[in-house]
């Protein structure tokens, strides 16, 4: 919608931040394996961040780990958190397949978390994944938030 006719205002598309975390998994296999190497890793964000911004999402920040994706975008009002993610999941394991970066058929696994954040310390702890995840696994942290803030978590038994 064109609101620019407004008190001479002209229309600037808005957005909002998110922070989806995305996990990948191997195709044959939907346990949570670590199959990126930090080449593979560093290949993979650059590759999410050009992508994304080709399809008008502005990555703040991004981090691959072996096991899982951490990503703080501006996500424009002309598509949902779905879209997103299925834009980034396809796009991307088409990417890895096509350039052999990781041996046999990569896949992401099922299922998504994002979280709609204000201005906050989500980009430095994003930064800080390799060393966050010495301390704690993605799964166990994952749990810990789920229940901190009551939410219900819905794995492949509970669908």
């Amino acid at each position: 919608m064109d609101i620019s006719r407004f008190n001479g205002l002209t229309s600037t598309p808005m957005s909002v931040h998110c922070y989806p975390l995305l996990a990948p998994s191997n195709l044959g296999n939907l346990d949570r394996q670590k199959l990126l190497n930090k080449q593979a890793a560093a290949r993979l964000s650059r590759y999410l961040d050009e992508y994304a911004d080709t399809k008008g999402v502005y990555t703040k920040i991004n981090y691959v780990n072996a096991d899982h994706v951490h990503t703080l975008v501006d996500l424009p009002t002309n598509l949902s958190i779905e879209e997103l993610i299925q834009l980034l999941k396809g796009s991307s394991s088409h990417w890895v397949n096509a350039n052999n970066i990781v041996a046999g058929k990569f896949a992401w696994g099922r299922g998504y978390g994002a979280f709609s954040v204000s201005e906050s310390n989500v980009a430095a702890y994003v930064a800080g994944q390799e060393e966050h995840h010495r301390v704690r696994t993605f799964a166990e942290e994952l749990r810990e938030f789920i229940e901190r803030h009551g939410l219900r978590w819905q794995d492949e038994k509970s669908r």
